[in-house]
């Protein structure tokens, strides 16, 4: 099941919701016939069991309580999910020795948040409230995996926490939803928290198609001691009239060299004098401090570069 975008539901509805936080790792369906033995699923039904072999105790915890659960695979740095650091880990279920060695030095952990099926039975048509308790009540406390809290109402006091502790966002799951494998419901709702950063066009790259002429994206930095340091490219967030005029400033600003203190990893770039400021959107940043999932928001001609 997988959530829909949505926006925090209002405090007169809020207690008909349970917030949880968003974690920003790897979906997985995990079972557990309770023989000992376990199989991890990711959302493409790859298994992906041998890349994660610190997990595999997991298996015991459960003990005979044959059981499929639904969860997130992530590697934390400081307390919080961080996927630049998972992406280490993903993709070594074909060198399970390999896969043994990268454990050490970057463990991952398995956030449980629900259960579809329990004991020979499925639970997909019980509300959440109920499959909630079923989960905790099997006690899955763990060195690599755990049931991280789910708080029912206070919708307002969970977004001003996450935000204060750098955190991607919430998921809201109503009370009452069921279960329903393989669609994308209203019922969950992921909001996001975006954060906004100032920032330098340096450069641009054409779009293709009908975009032909106009910028696909623009490549944007931040100043640092006097250089202008790469911070990724923003392709999405215009309208077509402010595409078109963007790309009237970008071409009256063309330039040949490469204004970045190190030229962008990216193909077919144009480059501009870094003298236009936009305020883009973003989720969080790299450790190399690019944005990720960046947008753009506006122009801001009452900034200097």
């Amino acid at each position: 099941m997988l959530a829909a975008p949505g926006a925090l539901p209002g405090p007169a509805v809020e207690d008909q919701w349970a917030f949880e936080v968003k974690q920003d790792g790897q979906r997985a369906m995990i079972y557990l016939p309770g023989d000992g033995r376990m199989l991890l699923r990711s959302r493409s039904g790859a298994d992906i069991t041998a890349a994660y072999p610190e997990l595999l105790p997991l298996a015991d915890a459960v003990g005979r309580h044959p059981a499929v659960l639904d969860g997130e695979v992530v590697a934390l740095h400081q307390g919080r999910s961080d996927f630049e650091l998972l992406q280490q880990r993903m993709g070594l279920a074909g060198s399970p020795a390999r896969a043994v060695r990268m454990a050490a030095r970057v463990p991952v952990h398995l956030m449980l948040f629900d259960v579809v099926h329990l004991d020979g039975r499925s639970t997909t048509n019980l509300p959440y409230a109920e499959r909630r308790g079923l989960l905790e009540g099997l006690g899955l406390a763990g060195a690599a995996w755990s049931t991280p809290a789910a708080i029912v109402g206070h919708g307002d006091q969970a977004w001003e926490a996450a935000q204060g502790a750098g955190l991607e966002g919430l998921l809201a799951k109503r009370l009452s939803s069921r279960y329903r494998p393989g669609v994308r419901s209203t019922a969950w709702l992921k909001i996001k928290i975006l954060r906004l950063a100032d920032v330098v066009i340096g450069g641009w790259v054409p779009g293709r198609g009908r975009l032909e002429g106009l910028p696909g994206a623009v490549l944007v930095g931040e100043r640092r001691e006097g250089l202008l340091h790469y911070a990724g490219s923003v392709g999405t967030g215009w309208s077509q009239a402010e595409r078109a005029s963007l790309a009237a400033l970008l071409h009256i600003a063309a330039v040949d060299a490469c204004p970045f203190a190190e030229t962008p990893p990216v193909t077919g770039a144009r480059w501009v004098l870094p003298r236009l400021v936009g305020e883009v959107r973003y989720s969080a940043r790299t450790r190399a401090g690019r944005l990720r999932h960046p947008s753009w928001h506006r122009l801001r001609p009452d900034l200097a570069p």
